[in-house]
């Protein structure tokens, strides 16, 4: 499986070019590298910051990974008095309901 390195979608293996936006392919495997490599893109995953959100929001692990660090670190002051907590399962929430487009558009650099 391949995917644009412009656009994202998803191509052949034998295509060296996006039919959509006429564009290099890039192939990628499933393995943690590839989660590395999309950071330093600044390309965020929809479901990593859902389940970051959800389990770990209390501390505003969402946030750093989502590059708000200051907001990380206010998560991270307050999380003593649980509201990050309620926050982040709302922000899970939000999330989950967003199309994928529209993370990307909002999240990714």
């Amino acid at each position: 499986m391949a995917f644009c390195s412009k656009c994202g979608a998803e191509i052949d293996n034998n295509q060296p070019l996006c039919a959509q936006c006429s564009s290099d392919v890039q192939k990628k495997n499933n393995s943690i590298n590839n989660v590395g490599a999309d950071l330093a893109n600044g390309r965020r995953n929809k479901w990593i910051a859902i389940i970051f959100a959800f389990f770990f929001g209390s501390f505003g692990i969402h946030k750093f990974y989502l590059g708000q660090i200051g907001w990380g670190i206010t998560y991270l002051l307050f999380c003593w008095t649980g509201i990050p907590g309620i926050v982040g399962i709302v922000e899970a929430v939000l999330y989950l309901t967003m199309s994928d487009e529209e993370f990307a558009k909002k999240y990714s650099k």
